[in-house]
C-alpha cells in the first residue's frame, strides 16, 4: 500500500511541473512583460519609460528562463520563471500588482469560501445519494421516471437562473435573508443560508441521475440477486451492498469538487458578494492581475492533484484488491 502511494505522489510532480510551464508559457510567452505593463498603464500614450520602470517595480525586467548575463547558479534564479513560477512550488506566490500578499489573501479569503463550499458539498451529498437510492428501490415506476424527469429538468437549468431567483423570491420578496453580503462568526450564518440552500439545488439533477446510473448497475450484478436470494430486504441490498460496491465511482466523482471548497465558486461568491477565493479570482481577472490569476491557476491544479492522492487512499479503503497493486 505505501508503495502505491508513493508511485501516486510521484506521478503528481511532472503533472505539477507541466501545468507550472504550461502557465508560464500562456501569461509570459504569449502574453509578454511588455503587453501586461501597457494593459495596467494604459494602452495609449505610454512611454517605453513608463513600461521600463512598471516591469522594474514588478520583476518583470529580467530574463524569462535564462539569464545569459549572469553567472553560475545565478543564470537560472534571475530569471522571472524562477522568481514568479518556480517559488509557487513552496507556495510562496508573490505580490499581486497593488503590492498585497498573495499568500496572505488566499489564507483570509480561503474561510468564506469553506464556510460556503464545505456545507453545499456535504448536504449536497447526502440529499443526492438519498434520491438516487430512492429511485432506484422504485425503478421502473412512475417514481422512479418523475424523478429522473425533475433531474432532467433541473439540468437544464442554468445555476444562474437558481442565483438571481433565490435572490429576488427569498431575499427581496421574502426578507428572510440578506440578499448579498458576509459576516464573520455566528452573524454570517444568515448570509450563507440562501447560497449554500442554492449549491445544493443546483446539483441534483446531474448528481442524482448521475449515482442513480451507477447504483442501476450495480444493482444487476450476481452479488445483488445473491442477497435477495439469502432473504435480505431491498433496503438492506442497496444500502449495505449496493451502496458500498458503488462507492469507487462516487469516490471518483467526488474527487472533481475538492478544488472548489477551498477555490469557491466564482459566480456564487461574486452575486452574493463573498470575500472567497472565487470572487477574489474574478476580481483579479477583470483588474487584469496576472500574479494572482497565475497563483489561483496553479493552487486550483495543486488541489486537484491532491484531490486525487486522496482519492487513491480512499480506493485502498473501499476495495482491499488495490492494496496489491
Amino acid at each position: 500500500m505505501i508503495a502505491y502511494l508513493i508511485r501516486r505522489i510521484l506521478y503528481a510532480i511532472p503533472i505539477l511541473l507541466g501545468v507550472n510551464l504550461l502557465t508560464f508559457a500562456l501569461f509570459f510567452v504569449v502574453n509578454t512583460p511588455d503587453d501586461m505593463a501597457r494593459m495596467q498603464l494604459g494602452i495609449k500614450r505610454v512611454t517605453p519609460e513608463a513600461i521600463e520602470k512598471w516591469k522594474q517595480q514588478r520583476g518583470y525586467d529580467r530574463p524569462l528562463m535564462f539569464n545569459t548575463v549572469a553567472s553560475g547558479a545565478d543564470k537560472l534564479t534571475e530569471t522571472i520563471f524562477w522568481q514568479k513560477s518556480a517559488s509557487m512550488f513552496v507556495l510562496d506566490f508573490g505580490y499581486s500588482d497593488d503590492g498585497r500578499s498573495i499568500s496572505r489573501e488566499i489564507a483570509t479569503r480561503m474561510g468564506p469560501s469553506l464556510a460556503i463550499a464545505l456545507p453545499s458539498f456535504l448536504i449536497g451529498q447526502l440529499v443526492y445519494i438519498s434520491f438516487a437510492l430512492l429511485m432506484t428501490m422504485f425503478r421502473a415506476t412512475a417514481l422512479d421516471m418523475a424523478g429522473v424527469a425533475l433531474c432532467v429538468l433541473l439540468m437544464s437549468i442554468s445555476t444562474l437562473f437558481y442565483i438571481i431567483g433565490g435572490q429576488f423570491l427569498v431575499s427581496k420578496l421574502w426578507h428572510l435573508v440578506p440578499i448579498s453580503g458576509y459576516a464573520g462568526g455566528m452573524e454570517g450564518l444568515r448570509f450563507l443560508v440562501l447560497p449554500i440552500v442554492i449549491g445544493v439545488v443546483g446539483g441534483i439533477g446531474s448528481s442524482s441521475r448521475w449515482y442513480r446510473t451507477i447504483f442501476l448497475e450495480e444493482i444487476g450484478r450476481d452479488y445483488v440477486r445473491t442477497a435477495r436470494a439469502k432473504g435480505l430486504s431491498e433496503l438492506t441490498v442497496l444500502f449495505r451492498h449496493v451502496l458500498k460496491n458503488a462507492m469507487i465511482p462516487i469516490l471518483t466523482g467526488v474527487v472533481v469538487v475538492i478544488p472548489l471548497l477551498f477555490m469557491g465558486s466564482l459566480l456564487t461568491e461574486s452575486f452574493f458578494g463573498i470575500p472567497g477565493l472565487g470572487s477574489y479570482t474574478i476580481d483579479a481577472i477583470n483588474a487584469q492581475d496576472f500574479s494572482v490569476v497565475r497563483a489561483m491557476v496553479f493552487l486550483g491544479s495543486l488541489l486537484y492533484v491532491v484531490g486525487l492522492i486522496l482519492t487513491d487512499i480512499s480506493y485502498t479503503l473501499v476495495d482491499p484488491r488495490v492494496r496489491l497493486q
